[in-house]
């Protein structure tokens, strides 16, 4: 079975998410910050009329602050993926879609994926030397859930 993903990266690491949970991905723009917030949560936006919030992805996985990087997006989700809400995550970059093969996809243990929030890990590119470019698998739904709870 094939899976789409959109693969991006965090401070020089690659990731993917499930694409039918990514709306749409947008340029960075102005965010307006939101008194007394959480660290996790950088601000709203004002998206096509829209009020959208805005996470910071690497605070939310538990990751250190990067430098601001210069293509940085902002993969606005589905609805649905945040019980509803109009959210946006940051991130460094938006490198491609990516149709992957489970085939490619080394699942994690238990504990791992229930932890750390990651479906798989996924193995792209060709072998040289044996070796191929990993990408965290993320479960950004898992992620949401525990933290628009909270």
């Amino acid at each position: 079975m094939m899976i789409d993903v959109v693969q991006f990266e965090i401070s020089g690491v690659h990731y993917a998410l499930d694409i039918h949970i990514a709306r749409e991905i947008v340029e960075m723009m102005p965010i307006t910050p939101v008194p007394r917030a959480p660290a996790h949560i950088a601000g709203i936006i004002n998206l096509r009329g829209e009020i959208t919030n805005i996470l910071n992805l690497n605070q939310l996985m538990g990751l250190p602050a990067g430098d601001k990087a210069e293509n940085q997006k902002i993969i606005v989700l589905v609805a649905d993926a945040a019980n509803g809400s109009n959210v946006g995550l940051i991130v460094d970059d938006v490198q491609s879609v990516l149709q992957i093969s489970e085939d490619d996809v080394d699942q994690m243990d238990e504990t791992m994926s229930r932890e750390a929030y990651v479906k798989g890990i996924i193995k792209i590119g060709k072998e040289e030397n044996g070796t191929k470019d990993l990408v965290i698998w993320i479960d950004i739904a898992k992620i949401l859930a525990d933290t628009l709870v909270k």
